[in-house]
């Protein structure tokens, strides 16, 4: 395969890697939060606690992917197998 290709591939899977990494916080979360908060709360804040547990689940998807890749950085050289996204090669209009 070229790099155009291992690039696609691992933005694809890198893709659906965040969004299931994303869910798993979320439900983690979620399921700490109806067992430790939410029978202690009234309604209203019940529905703020949600809100502020979606925000958490996304942070920490976030923080957790950008170790993630950090670690997979350090051990794969990505120069080598994959195109530069953005910028790279110059005069593309030739």
């Amino acid at each position: 395969m070229n790099k155009k290709t291992n690039t696609v591939l691992f933005m694809l899977g890198a893709t659906v890697f965040n969004i299931l990494l994303t869910i798993g916080c979320f439900v983690g979360i979620i399921a700490l939060y109806a067992q430790l908060l939410s029978p202690h709360l009234s309604e209203s804040a019940q529905g703020w606690g949600l809100m502020a547990v979606f925000i958490g689940a996304i942070a920490l998807a976030f923080f957790l992917y950008r170790a993630i890749i950090k670690q997979l950085s350090k051990r794969i050289d990505f120069e080598k197998y994959f195109d530069p996204i953005f910028g790279g090669r110059r005069n593309r209009r030739r």
